[in-house]
């Protein structure tokens, strides 16, 4: 599945933003080609071609299969080119490098409901799923699931997105050109490889578990509104692999769904995911986390993803040697993406990381694996035969990743997870980016609210106290793993994402 870096051209590793929008007259030609178009009247909908404290159960795909290496780089590269108390989002799946795998949600939409499995992704902003008048999407999945389409005639609560609507104003940095009040509000993504994304937005209710006392919920929904896709190009319309119905977009753009509810009064901007990757699934909430308590570090300003500002690189008990203009030099900080599974260094950090990690070693025999891995056979401990790697950030705050995070098995090899960005095309190169290598088996908290992020080693297969501010009660949000074919609220099977609160989302349909 693909997975956008971001909603928008912001995105220096995948989706190319919104800037299809000032393009629209230029490229025209193939905007009608992709563009779905809805008419709305007060009598109904009738189609045409545009000619200008919840939780989601969540997976993590391709945790029992071994992927090759040009798969496990084309799926990062493809990533990289998109007052509720809380809310708990079930997670599954693992984040293990030679999985090649991604977390992902079962959530429920429309009016009857109807499920949906959707990527957690906190480096995209837009959520959407297929849309029933999609030709080029997947039919199957892989990863044993039903693939849904949405149909918004077949939901009582559904209806379309004109062009006139706030959200379409916003996420399209004005009126779009040739879009008319009475049409619905198109919309475009196109990543780094050429495939795209393009279909029309609608708003619609979403099912999520509201968190009614500890480790219970209750069902509860919210309106939000989405994009549904009516035609996919390129990996996207793939059959092959582990397809799923769309993405769930929780970066900090307006459009993203933690924006959008924030912006009903409804959620607070703070949620938190713990990853586990060592039995898979996890924890993703939403909401005020109070206790285990996490050290904070501050966001980078005016960035349109979760970055901040690495100070320091640190090999066993030896700081590498390096200036203080490799860390303040790039205006983008370091990128925290949960859609990501490997770790992306600039070429001066990445070189002297790797001859360190070697030196502990210096009889192994190294080879280069797809020209991009560094490989060697070892048959002995790990963690005892290589070096911890520990990441320093603004605040103090320290991010140790351990042998056994960072290498991976690979036909007899053990291969190092951390990648050279300087070997990316011009956009992305030397960019620093933590994935799941880096990301897994700790609670990441993300408090927008105070622009900070935070995070500790944890045990995601244990559980975390979110805190309903209103009423100041805290309730136990447990990890939850998705089985496929599991009910939408059965938290045995489904690792959770909380929306903790006593209140229902209030967007008005």
């Amino acid at each position: 599945m693909r997975r956008p870096f971001a909603s928008s051209l912001q995105s220096p590793f995948m989706a190319v933003n919104r800037a299809w929008v000032t393009l629209l007259d230029s490229v025209a030609s193939v905007l009608f080609s992709l563009l779905f178009l809805v008419t709305t009247t007060t009598e109904g909908i009738s189609s045409g071609v545009y000619n200008s404290s919840g939780f989601f159960s969540l997976k993590y795909s391709f945790s029992d299969q071994e992927r090759s290496l040009s798969v496990l780089k084309a799926h990062d590269t493809q990533r990289q080119l998109q007052i509720l108390a809380g809310v708990d989002l079930p997670l599954g799946g693992i984040g293990r490098p030679d999985t090649v795998g991604l977390y992902y949600a079962k959530i429920g939409i429309g009016t009857p409901s109807k499920d949906y499995y959707v990527q957690v992704d906190t480096g995209s902003d837009l959520m959407w799923v297929n849309c029933i008048q999609c030709r080029e999407c997947p039919r199957r999945s892989s990863l044993g699931i039903d693939l849904t389409f949405y149909d918004v005639e077949d939901s009582d609560s559904g209806k379309l997105v004109s062009c006139d609507n706030q959200f379409c104003l916003e996420i399209n940095e004005g009126p779009l050109s040739g879009c008319t009040a009475n049409m619905s509000c198109p919309y475009l993504e196109i990543y780094g490889d050429g495939s795209s994304t393009a279909g029309y937005f609608v708003q619609d209710i979403v099912q999520y578990a509201r968190v009614s006392g500890d480790l219970q919920t209750t069902t509860a929904n919210g309106s939000v509104i989405f994009g549904c896709g009516a035609r996919q190009l390129g990996d996207l319309g793939s059959s092959n692999g582990a397809a799923l119905d769309g993405i769930l977009g929780f970066g900090k753009a307006n459009s993203s769904i933690i924006s959008q509810l924030a912006s009903s009064g409804s959620v607070k901007k703070m949620f938190a995911h713990c990853l586990d990757g060592t039995n898979g699934g996890g924890i993703f909430a939403i909401g005020h986390v109070v206790q285990p308590k996490v050290n904070t570090t501050p966001l980078v300003v005016n960035q349109p993803h979760y970055s901040v500002n690495m100070t320091a690189v640190q090999v066993g008990n030896v700081f590498l040697n390096l200036s203080r203009d490799v860390f303040e030099g790039d205006s983008r900080g370091t990128i925290l993406d949960s859609g990501t599974t490997l770790a992306y260094l600039p070429e001066i950090i990445y070189d002297a990381l790797i001859s360190k990690i070697i030196s502990w070693q210096p009889e192994l025999e190294v080879l280069t694996v797809h020209d991009d891995y560094t490989c060697f056979q070892y048959s002995q401990s790990l963690d005892n035969g290589f070096p911890n790697i520990t990441l320093h950030f603004e605040n103090s705050l320290t991010l140790k990743v351990y042998p056994h995070d960072y290498l991976f098995p690979y036909e007899g090899l053990w291969c190092v997870g951390w990648q050279n960005s300087g070997l990316q095309p011009s956009d992305r190169r030397n960019l620093t980016l933590l994935g799941d290598l880096v990301l897994s088996n700790k609670l990441v908290v993300y408090d927008l609210e105070n622009q900070v992020i935070g995070w500790m080693e944890y045990n995601c297969s244990s559980s975390i106290k979110l805190q309903d501010d209103h009423s100041g009660t805290v309730h136990l949000v447990g990890s939850h793993y998705i089985s496929s074919g599991c009910s939408l609220l059965n938290p045995g099977l489904v690792l959770a994402l909380i929306l903790l609160s006593m209140l229902v989302l209030t967007l008005e349909l």
